[in-house]
């Protein structure tokens, strides 16, 4: 590469795909398994809670409608500021407010002080998915991009198997359950603080602002980590302008962001509708078994295939074909339960919604960071994470009175969300497999 000018998509071709881009999804992925962790502990630590300070479990839930709030509140903020100053900065500022508040959760003296404690933990953990993902991405090829966001969001799995483990385990502490789950959920942003320190400034964000040298200076190192050492003399020049968030909605922008938030917020209402109210429902006429952590973790590995298929599909069909498949498929799982209660037919609705689902959720991130300019792809990725918090705020107030009325109604809600959703995937004006990111 001496002596020639080539452009960061060229530059990441050649310094290939190994140890570097491995260390980095085993860094973010374990940060969003600790993420899981701390967003699927809200039910499990609610009734100790309860007990230690003296409170209604509706009242102990407040701790997650606080954390829900900061995870939006940190999604468009960090995702913002991750496309003004850089995403090394804010990745290692989110990362730090994630582990020192999370920690700090478990020895919360009060109530208030433990509301307090949890808001900022959300803030920190909603900061960091749009960096996370929007670093991933331009540290990948086109041609790999796909498959390996995918997988980072199946750590999420991961998370949820590993937190059914621990909420069996802090069941033995009784009323002091939650101090260790939250302690405990919080070890793994800990040693994510530390890993970070290794990760360097993203090369495309570096040459966008007109740091050539550095940017190439950072693929050599991806080249020699990988056992490709290259010499990486010029890199195309690129400019970058400092856009207003509403720049999402401008002309060029507008159609895919609309469309693309509305899937987001769709999706998140009925997966918090299946996976929390549902079951809620469901153990109320003899089902309990769907709440218990055993259960969980059976869900969880029903994700894992759910995940390798989107992985494969979005690189052999397309990001939106994937995308309109599984929510097709979950639209049909969805509706499945309105054919009875019956267990054998309720653990096979469970599973197919948890296996299509999370293949779309999987999908949803590969596609999101791809279709936004370098100087608004952790705007766009903050967005949405705001768009799907506010859809998880929202699925109390949408879902739960129906279903509590209107069973087979409610189902049918939320299989038209879900079919809302692939209509909106579809109105997305780009398809971004085997797409350079610009």
């Amino acid at each position: 590469m001496a002596g020639s000018t080539i452009t960061i998509e060229q530059g990441l071709n050649s310094v290939g795909v190994g140890k570097f881009q491995y260390r980095l999804f085993v860094i973010f992925g374990l940060v969003w398994m600790a993420d899981a962790m701390q967003v699927l502990s809200i039910g499990f630590s609610a009734p100790s809670i309860a007990k230690t300070f003296g409170l209604t479990i509706p009242q102990a839930l407040q701790t997650g409608t606080m954390f829900f709030v900061g995870m939006l509140i940190g999604a468009f903020v960090f995702g913002r500021l991750a496309d003004r100053i850089g995403r090394r900065p804010v990745l290692m500022l989110a990362v730090i407010i994630d582990a020192c508040a999370g920690v700090a959760s478990a020895f919360a003296p009060d109530f208030t002080w433990l509301l307090v404690l949890r808001f900022i933990t959300g803030i920190g953990v909603g900061g960091t998915l749009p960096v996370d993902y929007t670093m991933m991405a331009e540290f990948l090829p086109a041609q790999r991009r796909g498959r390996w966001l995918v997988w980072l969001e199946s750590f999420w799995a991961v998370g949820t198997i590993l937190l059914a483990i621990l909420a069996l385990f802090a069941a033995s502490y009784g009323d002091d359950a939650w101090r260790v789950i939250f302690f405990v959920t919080g070890i793994p942003a800990i040693v994510g603080v530390v890993l970070r320190f290794y990760v360097p400034e993203s090369p495309l964000y570096l040459n966008k602002t007109g740091k050539g040298a550095e940017a190439a200076r950072v693929l050599e190192r991806v080249a020699a980590t990988n056992g490709k050492p290259v010499t990486i003399s010029a890199l195309e020049p690129q400019s970058m302008e400092r856009k207003s968030v509403l720049a999402l909605f401008s002309p060029g922008l507008a159609r895919r962001s609309i469309a693309l938030l509305a899937a987001w917020m769709l999706i998140s209402i009925a997966y918090y509708g299946v996976f929390v109210y549902l079951p809620v429902k469901l153990s109320a006429q003899g089902l309990g078994f769907m709440r218990g952590q055993e259960f969980l973790i059976v869900l969880a590995l029903a994700q894992l295939p759910g995940f390798a298929l989107s992985a494969y599909a979005v690189e052999r069909f397309g990001r939106k074909p994937t995308l309109i498949g599984f929510l097709l498929l979950s639209a049909v799982g969805c509706l499945l339960y309105s054919l009875g209660t019956s267990v054998p037919l309720v653990v096979g609705s469970t599973l197919l919604m948890s296996f299509s689902l999370l293949g779309t959720w999987g999908a949803l991130y590969a596609f999101t960071p791809e279709v936004y300019p370098t100087d608004l792809r952790a705007s766009g990725m903050g967005m949405a994470g705001a768009m799907a918090r506010l859809g998880g705020l929202f699925a109390p107030a949408l879902i739960a009175p129906i279903m509590a009325t209107q069973f087979t109604l409610s189902l049918f809600v939320l299989s038209g969300m879900l079919v809302v959703g692939a209509i909106a995937i579809k109105l997305v004006d780009v398809e971004s497999r085997n797409r350079a990111l610009d």
